[in-house]
């Protein structure tokens, strides 16, 4: 009797394990990220708002009562390894979408494998213009380079100032910003006293810094990331340039403060995430990523987390299907996020306003917004 009560129980346990276990494999969402070389510390951001939005979705049931998992390789911010990393994701894993949190020049090489394999891309915060252009299973949910470097020149012409010193980082960043900062100093009659250039390896400055002082510009536009430009920003101030210094989103990371020092202090940035905004979805990211990480967001963690939020929306729609359908979901959905209500034009690059931060006794906060025609990314029509 006690035999058959075990194989009764047995029996049983074994069906409701059947009826427990999920029906269906995990949905699996790409993920190329630098989480070793010079990038590494944004890669860490975007892994963190990747990681966030994956949560809040398998919180919330994740999708189509599937759990969502993210399929993670380190790319090291590399084109050379990110074409093998790409095609991992496309042809072992079978990810339905994937996001990027890596670097343009990543971007650009991963870009062309998900295109073939026709699998959805959201990129983050990548703002070459050819990442778009690979195909229609690519979407960006940044403002792409040109347009923030034009919007750097409107912030110019805002600021009441003239003559302006360019310095550009050598690379896919540097080179988009300040293609479009030239495009709008033109419209707005900026006289460029000088342009100069340095590479991604570069901490010392002397050179550059004495020829910018001799040029006594009016206002000076210097595009690079916060391990470029914290030394770029202290080693000026350190010669004694007060002309107003304006950065971009490679900037946006308490580290920028933390290398600059004092000499952060005024320093402007066009980017994505604004501190004190009062959107819901951004005070809501806000606290949650601080609450998940013990660090506060910068504009990395922000567009990741943005990215992989506009993806897992988009598997919503299609009940997790990939494919055309993921893509047609994508291009037809208007989305609230952390960096703004976004939605993508025929092109798939989104319209949106350029936030202006200024560092403040050691934080960033917002000193105005630009909007406009000026801010109209790239479309099919142009």
């Amino acid at each position: 009797m006690a035999t058959f009560q075990r194989k009764q129980l047995l029996t049983a346990a074994l069906v409701l394990s059947a009826f427990s276990a999920p029906a269906f494999a995990d949905i699996k969402i790409g993920f190329n990220v630098p989480l070793t070389g010079f990038a590494a510390a944004d890669g860490k951001s975007a892994l963190e708002g990747a990681k966030l939005a994956v949560a809040q979705a398998n919180a919330k049931g994740g999708v189509a009562g599937q759990k969502v998992e993210l399929v993670i390789y380190d790319d090291q911010a590399s084109p050379k390894e990110a074409v093998p990393v790409a095609t991992k994701l496309v042809e072992k894993d079978k990810v339905v979408g994937a996001v990027s949190g890596s670097y343009s020049g990543s971007t650009r090489a991963a870009a062309a494998i998900f295109q073939q394999g026709k699998v959805p891309y959201v990129v983050a915060y990548a703002i070459h213009p050819e990442i778009t252009q690979t195909g229609d299973y690519m979407f960006r949910t940044a403002a792409m380079g040109e347009v923030q470097g034009r919007a750097g020149s409107m912030l110019v012409h805002n600021l009441g100032k003239k003559r302006v010193a360019v310095i550009t980082l050598k690379n896919d960043f540097g080179q988009a910003l300040a293609a479009g900062f030239k495009e709008g100093a033109a419209k707005f009659g900026l006289q460029i006293v000088n342009e100069y250039e340095y590479g991604m390896q570069d901490r010392q400055f002397g050179a550059l810094v004495s020829k910018v002082k001799s040029d006594n510009p009016d206002i000076i536009y210097a595009s690079g990331y916060f391990f470029t430009a914290g030394p770029l920003v202290s080693q000026l101030r350190a010669a004694g340039i007060t002309a107003p210094i304006i950065g971009q989103e490679g900037y946006d990371s308490d580290k920028f403060i933390e290398i600059a020092g004092a000499a952060a202090e005024g320093t402007y940035l066009t980017t994505s995430l604004d501190r004190d905004s009062d959107a819901p979805a951004t005070k809501t990211f806000m606290s949650e990523f601080r609450k998940a990480t013990g660090v506060n967001a910068d504009m990395v963690a922000a567009g990741t987390y943005t990215a992989t939020s506009v993806l897992i929306e988009g598997l919503q729609k299609t009940g997790g299907k990939g494919g055309e359908a993921l893509k047609n979901a994508l291009a037809g959905g208007t989305f609230d996020t952390p960096i703004g209500k976004l939605a993508f034009n025929d092109l798939h690059e989104v319209k949106k306003d350029v936030q202006v931060q200024i560092v403040k006794d050691k934080a960033f906060h917002r000193h105005s917004v630009i909007s406009g025609p000026l801010l109209s990314p790239p479309s099919k029509a142009k």
